[in-house]
């Protein structure tokens, strides 16, 4: 583990968490929780994920909440758990209780309009094949490409992408392995500040994430709660602390279990 930010005293906050009536875990799954995988639907979590995530959820003062880009169903059925957390898929667009009820944002007309639009356009361009249709997104998925194919790729997706962005209330993002065409206002940062906007403002809150789409919950979550990058390798970043999965991630989740569970007797 590594402290990125001089000012920042981690006991101090674990000290918090010690004495909190309820700790708010948010946590990003693909690179984060799960390594990638060219074939999406094998990203499974790293050995011992499970169990960890078993011992949060049954925790009284944790509220844990997994937030990510994919489907919210697709992270139930990849983690595969007798017992879920709340999982808010497509940025926060939609999210599944942990009780199991469904809640999807409504779009507009035009929104929806435009994502057909460029759905269409990426028929039509022959690159149909690598994206995926959610709720609220058309997500390019470029993995295991060489470096030339792909940038071929994100040429074609961006010009016809673009066009469309202009003319619609779309924004087009960059993720690990591909874009995203997505409705405007749609991020993990608008996720997280709908979470902050619900609780109490004392209360202690962590947010663990790898991609670029986790900046937006970092930004946000400046000095109210602990940002952490969980990364191989280092990249720039407006996190608290990076740590190293899967090792270093398995070591700061079980030592959070810890304090929690001294709170929690």
């Amino acid at each position: 583990m590594k402290i990125l930010k001089k000012d920042l005293n981690i006991h101090s906050f674990l000290r918090k968490i010690a004495i909190a009536p309820k700790t708010i875990l948010l946590l990003d799954y693909d690179g984060t929780l799960a390594p990638f995988r060219k074939q999406r639907q094998k990203a499974v979590p790293y050995i011992g994920i499970k169990e960890i995530l078993t011992k949060l959820i049954n925790l009284d003062n944790c509220r844990t909440i997994i937030i990510s880009g994919r489907p919210a169903k697709d992270i139930r059925m990849l983690l595969d758990l007798d017992k879920y957390p709340e999982i808010w898929g497509c940025h926060g667009a939609e999210k599944i209780t942990s009780e199991g009820n469904h809640v999807a944002a409504k779009l507009s007309f035009e929104t929806r309009e435009a994502l057909n639009e460029a759905a269409l356009a990426a028929r039509q361009e022959g690159f149909w094949n690598r994206c995926e249709q959610k709720h609220s997104s058309l997500a390019l998925h470029w993995r295991g490409l060489s470096t030339r194919e792909i940038k071929q790729i994100k040429s074609r997706a961006e010009k016809i992408w673009n066009s469309i962005t202009k003319r619609k209330n779309l924004t087009i993002s960059e993720f690990d392995g591909g874009i995203e065409i997505r409705a405007k206002g749609i991020t993990k940062g608008t996720a997280v500040n709908t979470i902050l906007n619900e609780i109490a403002f004392d209360l202690p809150v962590l947010y663990l994430g790898d991609d670029f789409t986790d900046e937006d919950a970092f930004d946000i979550l400046e000095k109210r709660g602990l940002s952490i990058l969980v990364k191989s390798e280092y990249r720039p970043t407006k996190a608290d602390i990076w740590i190293k999965p899967p090792d270093e991630l398995l070591a700061f989740l079980s030592d959070l279990i810890k304090v929690l569970g001294e709170n929690n007797e």
